[in-house]
């Protein structure tokens, strides 16, 4: 009975893991990184900086994003906070 519930617990662990290896974020249209990454990198900041960037969205609410820079000058978005405005 042991062997079932461990077997059953492995099994929804590897079900919900992220078999990509990447961030669940996707870029949307606004952010720096939607359709690809940009073609200036970010020469003079330093590797593991965090760049903020603020939009509106295509339904008026307010995205705040942050990426942080990458080894090889690339970007990763890293988080996203979407305000939502009332009617």
């Amino acid at each position: 009975m042991r062997r079932i519930i461990l077997l059953a617990v492995v099994g929804l662990i590897t079900c919900s893991c992220d078999q990509t290896g990447t961030s669940s974020l996707q870029p949307i249209p606004g952010s720096i990184t939607y359709g690809g990454q940009p073609r200036m990198k970010l020469t003079k900041s330093p590797i593991g900086s965090q760049v903020p960037h603020r939009f509106t969205d295509q339904w008026g609410d307010d995205v705040f994003e942050t990426y942080i820079i990458q080894p090889d000058r690339s970007l990763r978005l890293v988080d996203r906070k979407i305000i939502e405005r009332p009617f």
